[in-house]
């Protein structure tokens, strides 16, 4: 099994040699392009924003009410035929969640849950509390960050950041804040790519490799990983759980990543306060200046309704919550 590394992670000769056979095995596609002379360090960095698809952040179901359940081919077969082969299933899926009125609980793709649970990821916190978990994706910087810190030192709220390679070599001042200010870093994974769609090696470098640039960097590892625009497989979660990983999805988020539709903080404070819920991980892109500046607001009017910030940490396996930052 892969572990945290604490060195280079090419000591797994004999993992890779395994996870080459099952990429074989489940038709995975061919690597992405990796220089494989660069250090783990050089890699992370190597990247830019010109070569990352960041325009759609999220590709599944974003629906409020009483959406269709449907549009995810039943990932409950997708269970079942990985459960017959014994291989992982690499069937690209895209999470999404169908919003709920009056506080209730968001009804996810059919199977997913099940998914997530069997490979130690999570969507939800304890829905029998009223606390909200804080999470932004962080694929580049937009200007807003520093306001966000703020806001959240300033109501003594943890969250976690997702970032990416290219964001880890041009804001280790944000990124050193996140740390300081006792916040959860969490990897975006260095190019931003659909892992179903990489073969197991450039997978693991695009996941490992970047936190092996952060740890060099921080002295930390990182815990949890959201999957670039949502879309995953059985057998990327299993391989990222075998790397130490949690996969952190949400159960809620908006289209708020595009920088021309600036709606403003009313538009922001209003979709998210009418969709909290008990347990609710709540994805913001933090490229939203209309996230920045509700942010406050959204703190507060969450306390005014009973409910409080969770630590992020309670969101980890119960296995992983003795491995802090």
């Amino acid at each position: 099994m892969y572990s945290k590394h604490r060195g280079s992670i090419r000591k797994y000769i004999l993992l890779a040699a395994l996870l080459t056979m099952i990429s074989t095995i489940t038709g995975c596609s061919p690597a992405s392009s990796v220089d494989s002379n660069l250090s783990d360090t050089d890699r992370a960095y190597s990247g830019d924003y010109k070569n990352m698809e960041l325009e759609t952040e999220v590709r599944g179901r974003l629906s409020e009410g009483n959406g269709d359940m449907s549009s995810q081919e039943h990932v409950d077969i997708v269970i079942g035929e990985a459960a017959y082969s014994g291989v992982p299933n690499n069937k690209l899926l895209r999470w999404g969640i169908s919003r709920r009125t009056e506080h209730q609980t968001p009804a996810a793709d059919p199977g997913a849950p099940q998914l997530l649970k069997r490979y130690g990821a999570a969507y939800l916190g304890d829905i029998s509390e009223k606390k909200i978990y804080l999470t932004f994706d962080e694929g580049y910087e937009n200007g807003y960050t520093p306001l966000i810190l703020d806001t959240l030192k300033a109501n003594s709220a943890r969250a976690v950041f997702f970032i990416t390679g290219p964001y880890l070599k041009g804001h280790q001042d944000l990124v050193q804040r996140m740390v300081d200010e006792g916040h959860m870093v969490g990897n975006h994974t260095i190019h931003h790519p659909s892992l179903p769609e990489l073969d197991d090696s450039s997978l693991e470098e695009e996941v490992l490799g970047l936190e092996s640039a952060f740890e060099e960097r921080f002295g930390q590892s990182m815990q949890f990983l959201r999957p670039p625009k949502g879309e995953y497989s059985e057998r990327s979660l299993a391989l990222t759980q075998q790397m130490g990983y949690c996969n952190l999805f949400w159960s809620f988020a908006y289209d708020d990543w595009y920088r021309d539709r600036i709606r403003g903080p009313e538009y922001a404070r209003d979709i998210v306060m009418r969709n909290l819920h008990s347990g609710a991980v709540l994805l913001l892109h933090a490229v939203s200046k209309d996230n920045a500046q509700a942010l406050d607001s959204i703190i507060k009017g969450a306390a005014q309704l009973g409910y409080t910030i969770g630590d992020p940490q309670e969101l980890l396996p119960p296995e992983k919550e003795e491995v802090g930052n």
